[in-house]
């Protein structure tokens, strides 16, 4: 039998915890906040989550052949609220994949590169992060930092000035990358998904 002590304790204890309670239901994460013009980008992309689309270099000022008579595929593979993860297949090299991301700051584009065992490759995870509202057909990512950094370390310091546009229109969409004296394009064909590729490479399903 409890003394009256004891029921009095217990009934406190049994408040106590009702009143953390309501007060841990009444805590939120602070919100991932994002401004209209980057939501409807992002969504525009979205839309096309788990199709993959064949495109074509339309631009290309350097004298690269890194693309050359090589089937080009995008494949929107991954969307959440937050983040979109697009590999670009270059022939069997499955080693490049986009990530844009909302930051809560704007829009953010990677480049995530790994080798066939699935490992970083050394020059990963560059891009760049939208500084205005862009469009929601059209957002530019000027180099961040750590790409600027990055590219000095690996000896291309002219790519301290690279940008990358991504333009998101209902028939077509465009990966551009741009700095004084370069230019290079590749434009996707929407109106025609075809057989999505395999799994990049350091990914998994």
């Amino acid at each position: 039998m409890f003394t009256t002590l004891g029921k009095s304790l217990l009934k406190a204890t049994f408040t106590l915890v009702l009143i953390q309670q309501s007060a841990l239901a009444n805590i939120a994460e602070a919100p991932l906040v994002s401004i209209k013009s980057h939501d409807d980008y992002f969504t525009n992309i979205s839309q096309y989550c788990g199709q993959a689309f064949e495109g074509k270099v339309t631009e290309d000022n350097s004298n690269s052949d890194s693309f050359a008579n090589k089937k080009l595929v995008m494949h929107v593979r991954k969307c959440t609220d937050s983040e979109l993860q697009i590999p670009f297949h270059v022939g069997d090299d499955a080693s490049r994949t986009w990530i844009i991301t909302k930051t809560g700051s704007g829009l953010s584009l990677k480049h995530d590169h790994r080798h066939k065992d699935g490992t970083n490759d050394a020059s990963t995870m560059y891009g760049g992060h939208t500084v205005d509202a862009g469009w929601s057909e059209v957002q530019s990512f000027p180099a961040d930092q750590y790409s600027k950094e990055l590219f000095v370390k690996q000896g291309i310091p002219q790519s301290v000035g690279n940008t990358w546009q991504m333009f998101i229109y209902p028939k077509q969409f465009t990966y551009r990358l741009i700095r004084d004296g370069r230019e290079f394009r590749v434009d996707f064909d929407l109106s025609k998904p075809i057989t999505p590729p395999a799994v990049p490479w350091g990914y998994k399903d």
